[in-house]
């Protein structure tokens, strides 16, 4: 039996992720320029060409967050480092970023709001740990998204065109929006601009509130152009990798994070109805453990199925992540014990199953019965943002309450 330590402690959470971090760096600067995206379990590179633009910004975020918890000036660099080649060869010409390099060529230059939304968060962050230049960036990715990707109609963020802008597609969804949120929310933070709470308070509202209202009360990944709910979009590809079907219980407890986070931000700084917000959050996260929750192996399902029954039983690192960080934010908001219970639970479950503990970081997937489907820990997109911020996340909140 593993001996499990105090997940209360910003100590113990701080070194796990430090820990992580050790994992990617130094190894995964490419001397060359950027950063290896695709590592397997011991931390070997099985790809050194290719470049996502969701992996480079990640990077960002995780060197920023490490220089600015650790104070290591090799962090500062890596950041520099990361930032270089998110401005020289993930930015185009026409001012978008291709979604992915080849040899430092353009594969698909598809334009992406989540790939936008996910830039606007490297820059905040880049800021908020002390680089400057990165300040004038956040105000002009705010204004790309605005001209390409928000309707104001809608109040909602399109989700995707071409590469020289001139097809916008007439998918729609929320996992775009809801991590615009996460960035709007870094951009206000590093700025203490009111545009980007205002902007992120509307696309939290019409994500979670009106869109819900029309998927049963919860929040539906896939929308057609006028935003009304797609049932079926890719019904055939439940593991789809950035738009999978079914209602996702991470993405619900990533929302309550997310919404927590906002109502702590928009107190005294907004005039409008907060709310909604705390409800919202806690009926989100109730969701997400009382029907994705797996009794018998432990961990939080993939998906859930329109009549909320599991219809993806595998257990993905970033669910569980996202959804301790978020019983961590609901405990200290409510006082409700329930919460920290979940948190423990969550934890105990991670720590023993996902967690590396040999090579660090932690394994991308297991199936059901909690066994790893690949030695691929870290594809394109996964650079352990999610559990590295998860524990910033959590760190924060622990030290509001005064653990040391």
């Amino acid at each position: 039996m593993t001996t499990l330590p105090n997940f209360r402690s910003p100590a113990v959470l701080l070194e796990h992720a430090h820990h992580t971090m050790r994992f990617y760096h130094p190894r995964a600067i490419d001397p060359a320029g950027g950063l290896y995206h695709y590592f397997k379990d011991d931390g070997s590179v099985y790809d050194a060409q290719h470049r996502h633009l969701v992996s480079s910004t990640r990077f960002v975020f995780t060197y920023a967050m490490a220089y600015r918890h650790f104070g290591d000036p090799a962090y500062l660099d890596g950041l520099r480092h990361a930032l270089r080649f998110l401005r020289d060869a993930h930015r185009q010409p026409g001012g978008g970023y291709a979604w992915m390099l080849d040899g430092g060529k353009v594969e698909d230059g598809t334009q992406h709001a989540y790939g936008q939304a996910f830039v606007l968060l490297a820059y905040a962050h880049a800021t908020m740990a002390g680089v400057e230049e990165a300040r004038a960036w956040i105000g002009e990715t705010f204004a790309l998204m605005e001209q390409r990707f928000w309707s104001e109609a809608d109040g909602l963020y399109a989700d995707e065109a071409s590469e020289d802008w001139s097809v916008l597609s007439g998918y729609r969804g929320q996992n775009a929006n809801m991590h615009a949120c996460e960035a709007l929310q870094a951009a206000y933070a590093a700025t203490g601009e009111r545009r980007y709470l205002e902007r992120a308070y509307t696309v939290a509202y019409n994500i979670t509130q009106r869109q819900a209202a029309r998927c049963g009360g919860l929040i539906w990944e896939h929308y057609d152009a006028q935003w009304q709910p797609d049932w079926k979009f890719n019904i055939d590809d439940p593991e789809n990798l950035f738009r999978p079907w079914g209602y996702q219980p991470g993405h619900f407890t990533e929302w309550a994070k997310l919404l927590v986070q906002l109502e702590a931000r928009s107190q005294g700084v907004l005039d409008q109805d907060l709310g909604w917000m705390l409800p919202t959050a806690e009926k989100l996260f109730r969701t997400a453990v009382e029907k994705g929750w797996d009794r018998e192996f432990g961990g939080l399902a993939y998906s859930l199925a329109p009549d909320l029954s599991v219809c993806d039983p595998h257990k993905y690192f970033w669910v569980q992540a996202e959804s301790a960080a978020a019983a961590a934010l609901l405990a200290r908001r409510t006082g409700n014990a329930e919460y920290w219970d979940w948190y423990e639970r969550l934890w105990a479950y991670s720590w023993t199953r996902f967690v590396d503990h040999q090579h660090g970081a932690w394994y991308r997937i297991l199936d059901r019965q909690n066994r790893k489907l690949s030695d691929e820990k870290s594809p394109a997109g996964k650079v352990d943002y999610h559990t590295m911020g998860a524990c910033y996340d959590i760190v924060a909140v622990l030290k509001e309450m005064g653990h040391a």
